[in-house]
């Protein structure tokens, strides 16, 4: 449990970055690790790891570092990987498509439960369990499947009607890939995906690498 009330947004998109590799590390069965050495394979430096865990009580011991199976554990717990999710998609086509298809979600307890689309008839998912519905039962579908995610894939035009319908519905997570920033209550937490914001970046990087500092 943390020891403030409130935990830095900075701190909290580290945490998933120290599971990820503290789960590498378990796969090459490595049992033991040092802040320092956890700093040496993320880029984040010993004191700043130290300075995140200590947010949710330390896990550290002096002089022995980090159980590695230990902390990722407990960073999944904290991170709620330790409960299952019911997911919507709004958007069937490209990337509501792509979503849908990647194994990690449901192997991370995320349970896509249904697809929504203004086209429903949409024959990638020929042969599959999931049903592409049309987007007026949306509602009806969430306040009936105990949804806890939306995910939003549809057209910018059509974005903030679909986190209306997931406010509305009590939804209180919303994942946005569209291009347009939505109003929401205080009590929503939203993540907005820019795919096309991150390549832009790197547009910029191979533009202006001799002016970029580290």
């Amino acid at each position: 449990m943390a020891r403030e009330s409130q935990v830095s947004i900075t701190v909290i998109r580290r945490l998933p970055i120290y599971h990820r590799y503290l789960g590498d590390l378990l796969k090459k069965g490595i049992n033991r690790i040092s802040s320092q050495e956890l700093s040496n394979l993320t880029g984040f430096t010993a004191s700043q790891i130290r300075q995140d865990l200590n947010n949710f009580g330390g896990f550290g011991q002096q002089g022995y570092g980090y159980n590695v199976e230990d902390l990722h554990r407990e960073l999944g717990k904290i991170l709620g990987l330790d409960q299952q999710y019911n997911v919507v998609v709004a958007g069937a086509v490209n990337l509501g498509h792509a979503i849908t298809l990647y194994r990690g979600f449901k192997e991370a307890g995320f349970n896509i439960v249904g697809v929504f689309d203004k086209n429903p008839d949409n024959p990638r998912y020929a042969g599959r369990n999931l049903e592409v519905k049309h987007l007026d039962g949306l509602e009806d579908f969430i306040k009936n499947n105990n949804v806890h995610i939306g995910v939003i894939t549809t057209a910018k035009e059509l974005a903030q009607e679909v986190a209306d319908i997931y406010v509305r519905c009590g939804i209180k997570a919303i994942w946005n890939f569209a291009t347009i920033d939505l109003a929401v209550p205080e009590d929503v937490a939203l993540e907005n995906v820019r795919l096309s914001e991150s390549l832009y970046t790197l547009s910029y990087y191979l533009r202006n690498r001799e002016n970029i500092q580290d």
